[in-house]
This record gives C-alpha cells, structure tokens and sequence, in this order.
C-alpha cells in the first residue's frame, strides 16, 4: 500500500522547503551582501509562516488519513525507528515555526507575508523570549538537520538497497494512476 497524493505532495513540498529553509537560514546568518541577506530574511521568515500552516494541515491530514502499513519485511525496530523518525520531524518542525515565528516578533521584526495580510504579531516586543527562542531555533536545527538525514538514509537504503517497495509508497510524488491503493 502507498501514500495517496495529498500526503505525497504535503511530504515533498515540504520537504522541497525544508531544505531551502536551512540554506537560506545559514546563508543569511553569514557576512554575504546586505542586499541578499535582507533577501534571505523576507524568504525565510515568509516561508516559516508557510511551512507551519502545511505542518498543521499536514499533521490534521494524517490523523485522518493513517499511513498505509509498512511492507511485512520490515523488521520490528525499522518500525520503531520509522515512527520515532517521523514523529521526531513532525515536532522538531512545529519547534522551529513556532520559535521562528516567536523569535520575530517577540524582537519585534517584521514578517513580511503577514503585514502583507494584515495580520498582526501575537507578542509584544520582548528581549528575553525573543533570545530564549533564538537559542531554541538554533539548537532544533541540528536535531532537524539529523532526522532529515536519518530519513533520507533510510529513504535511500530501502530504494536503492533494498527495492522493498518502501521508497515508493512516498515516491513519485503524484500517485500514479494504476496504483489501487
């Protein structure tokens, strides 16, 4: 059984942002032109807010739409640690939107999508809260930067290695017409 579309685009958006995300998070915390830092700052601030509506509907999706079971071949602490895994992204990915976004506000810097909208910051400018969640944004970056990796090794170990069929319940990210699951 596979992944019906929703979850696969969900996951491969994601994932997609993810990635830019923490290209553009370390790129701009360099000395580089100010011009592209300041770049870098609207796109990533901007795209948090994003990636933390897709979590939320990401998170109601698949508590409506289970994942489909694992092949039978996969042993029991693969299991585990696919599950551990996973919920381990979907947290630390809820910590660094919501320290992202705390972060700003509470320093009372802009988030250009939400003055965009009309949306106003929930926090009062605050020095403290806003360090105390810049230091959690920075720590939860390595965490999530290890379970990526650890997905992505497990991704690459039952697509290439294995051909057990795991890769593919998520990939390609449209479901492919004939698949009856």
């Amino acid at each position: 059984m596979t992944f019906g579309t929703t979850a696969r685009l969900l996951h491969w958006i994601m994932a997609v942002l993810v990635i830019a995300m923490f290209v553009a998070g370390n790129v701009m915390t360099m000395e580089v032109d100010r011009p592209l830092q300041d770049l870098l700052f609207v796109f990533h601030k901007s795209t948090g807010v994003i990636l933390l509506l897709l979590i939320a509907l990401r998170i109601v999706w698949r508590l409506t739409h289970p994942a489909p079971p694992l092949p039978a071949s996969v042993p029991k602490l693969q299991r585990i640690a696919a599950y551990a895994t996973h919920l381990g992204l979907y947290v630390v990915i809820v910590v660094m939107t919501v320290s992202g976004y705390v972060r700003v506000t509470a320093g009372a810097f802009p988030i250009d999508i939400l003055d965009v909208l009309g949306i106003p910051p929930l926090l009062e400018k605050n020095e403290a809260l806003a360090e105390t969640a810049k230091s959690i944004h920075a720590t939860a970056k390595y965490t999530l930067a290890a379970l990526v990796a650890l997905h992505v090794g497990a991704a690459v170990y039952h697509g290439v290695l294995l051909k057990d069929g795991v890769f593919s319940r998520m990939w390609p990210p449209v479901k492919p017409a004939r698949d009856p699951a």
